[in-house]
C-alpha cells in the first residue's frame, strides 16, 4: 500500500464469460465464509455486457453522468490506478465490451493526493468526497420534493477517527452529500449497531469482529458526543429496562426489512425525499465506511485532498430509469408508454423483503417506479439515552444469545 494508514477495501468481481459476455459486480462482502452467510450485505450487478460491435461506437464516447460510457471510463481509470503489470490485461479486455446498458455512476477511491481546484469530472475521473460532491451536484432531484426536508441516512459498519470536532463530518462529508442548498435543512442520520443488537445477531458477538467504532479514549468520546444526535439503531428493537412497546396509533407502522438479526457489514447511503421516507432521491452501495482514509481528508493548505484507501461503489437515482423500471410496476409503466404519453415521471421507492416494488406503489404519481431493497426497518429508531455504539475493542461481559462473552 502506498499509504501507511490505507487499506485495500474495494469488493468487486469482474466476470469474463465463455459466451463473450462480461459482468461487473460491486458488493460489500469480504471473501470469507461468515460475510456471505449470516451478515447483511449488498451487491450491485451490471447487466450482461456484450462485445462492442465497432471500436468507435458513438455511445462509448458519451461521458454524461450515469451513462454506461461514463461508468466504463471511470471503471477503467480505477483499474489503471493499480498499474499496468497488475491490471493492464484486464483493462485491455474490458475495453472491448459495450457498457451502454449500465445505468449507474461509479464512485471510487484510490490512494492519491489531488488538487480539488484542478479537478473536472468531465475530463478526468475524480475520487473520494470530491467525486461524491461533483456527482451529487448533477443528480436531478424530483421537483415535487424540493419544498420538503430531505433525509440522508448513512448506514455503515465502521467509523474511524474523524477528529475531536465535527468539522470533517459537517463541513466536508455532509456538504459533499448535499452540495446545493435545499429549501429546508437536510436531516442526517447514521445507523450503527449497539452491543445489544450484536449480542442478539445470528452469530452473536462474533458478528461484531468486523464492525468497528472505538469509544474508549477521551478523543473518541468527544467524537461520539457530536455524532450522538445522528446515531440510530440497526435493528430498532432494543428496549431500555422498564420501557414498553408503544402501540399507539400516533406511531407510523414499521416497514420491516427482515434483516434485524443479520448484523450489518453492508454500507449504504440514501437520500429520502422527506421525513416520511417513502421516496428515494438517490441511493449508494459502497465498500466505503465513514472515514477520512476512505473518502479523503479535508483540503489541506496546498489545496490537495489526500485519500489513503481503495474503495468502490455505485450510485443510482430515479431519472436513470425513465425508459424502464423493474418488475410488475415496470410492466404497468410500459403499457402507458405505448399510449405515447409525455416523458414519464420516475420514482424510486424503498422495498422491504423484496427487490421490486408492487404495482400499486407510486402508480398514481409516476409512470416508472424503481425499487431499492432496504437493509433496515423504517421509521428509524434514534439512540436512547442509555444506548452506546458497539465497540469491538472493548470487553462485553454480558453473554450473547449463545452464552458467550466478548473479551477484547
Amino acid at each position: 500500500m502506498p499509504e501507511p494508514f490505507g487499506t485495500h477495501h474495494s469488493k468487486m468481481m469482474i466476470l469474463l464469460r465463455h459466451d463473450d459476455l462480461a459482468q461487473v459486480i460491486i458488493h460489500t462482502a469480504n471473501m470469507i465464509h461468515m460475510d456471505w452467510t449470516n451478515m447483511t450485505q449488498a451487491a450491485w450487478r451490471s447487466p450482461l455486457l456484450p462485445l462492442q460491435k465497432t471500436s468507435s461506437a458513438g455511445s462509448q464516447t458519451d461521458t454524461k453522468i450515469g451513462s454506461g460510457a461514463r461508468f466504463k471510463r471511470d471503471l477503467l481509470t480505477y483499474l489503471k490506478a493499480y498499474g499496468p503489470k497488475k491490471t493492464g490485461p484486464l483493462v485491455q479486455q474490458l475495453d472491448s465490451y459495450d457498457f451502454g446498458s449500465i445505468r449507474a455512476a461509479l464512485i471510487a477511491s484510490v490512494p492519491s493526493k489531488k488538487h480539488v481546484s484542478d479537478s473536472s469530472s468531465e475530463e478526468d475521473t475524480l475520487w473520494g468526497w470530491p467525486a461524491l460532491k461533483d456527482l451529487m451536484s448533477q443528480i436531478p432531484i424530483q421537483q415535487k420534493n424540493t419544498g420538503k426536508k430531505p433525509h440522508i441516512v448513512i448506514q455503515i459498519s465502521s467509523v474511524a477517527t474523524l477528529g475531536q470536532t465535527k468539522k470533517w463530518l459537517k463541513d466536508v462529508f455532509f456538504k459533499a452529500l448535499t452540495p446545493t442548498q435545499t429549501p429546508k435543512p437536510t436531516t442526517y442520520s447514521i445507523i450503527f449497531p449497539t452491543p445489544d443488537e450484536i449480542r442478539r445477531s445470528l452469530d452473536g458477538y462474533n458478528s461484531g469482529g468486523s464492525i468497528h467504532m472505538k469509544t474508549q479514549s477521551a478523543t473518541q468520546q468527544k467524537q461520539l458526543q457530536y455524532m450522538r444526535p445522528h446515531l440510530c439503531q440497526w435493528a430498532g428493537d432494543t428496549l431500555a429496562p422498564g420501557q414498553c412497546v408503544d402501540l399507539s396509533e400516533d406511531n407510523p407502522p414499521t416497514r420491516e426489512a427482515g434483516r434485524a438479526r443479520a448484523a450489518p457489514h453492508i454500507k449504504t447511503y440514501i437520500r429520502f425525499g422527506d421525513s416520511d421516507m417513502k421516496t428515494i432521491d438517490w441511493a449508494m452501495v459502497s465498500s466505503a465506511n465513514l472515514s477520512t482514509q476512505a473518502w479523503g481528508a479535508a483540503t489541506n493548505a496546498s489545496g490537495e485532498v489526500r485519500i489513503c484507501s481503495w474503495e468502490i461503489g455505485v450510485v443510482i437515482w430515479p431519472d436513470l430509469f425513465r425508459d424502464g423500471g423493474c418488475g410488475d410496476a415496470a410492466s404497468a409503466s410500459e403499457s402507458r408508454a405505448e399510449e405515447k404519453s409525455p416523458m414519464p415521471d420516475t420514482l424510486m421507492v424503498p422495498c422491504f423483503r423484496r427487490d421490486c416494488p408492487s404495482v400499486s406503489e407510486g402508480a398514481e404519481t409516476a409512470s416508472v417506479v424503481v425499487g431499492f431493497r432496504m437493509p433496515y426497518d423504517l421509521p428509524l429508531t434514534p439512540y436512547g439515552a442509555g444506548d452506546e455504539p458497539w465497540c469491538a475493542t472493548a470487553s462485553h461481559a454480558l453473554p450473547d444469545w449463545r452464552g458467550e462473552s466478548w473479551i477484547a
